[in-house]
């Protein structure tokens, strides 16, 4: 028995048909964009680690909050 109950020659028929239906061509493509999908993966992963912007220590801002209102003409 193999996975799941799936013998040998049952995986052997199946990727016998695959390769029938799609041809080594195609199959290669497909094997060629998901290889490039987790190699892209795996980078933005190990930047992701990196920090984006240095943090400035010691920088201060003075700012002053000011409360604005304005009034609109209620519609009757």
């Amino acid at each position: 028995m193999g996975f799941g109950g799936i013998s040998i020659w049952q995986l052997a028929i199946i990727l016998l048909i695959v390769i029938l239906l799609f041809g080594t061509k195609r199959l290669k493509g497909i094997g060629s964009d998901v290889g490039e999908a987790i190699k892209g993966f795996r980078k933005s992963m190990n930047d992701d680690d990196k920090p984006a912007v240095e943090d400035k220590q010691g920088e201060t801002l003075d700012v002053k909050a000011e409360k604005k209102t304005e009034s609109t003409p209620h519609k009757d």
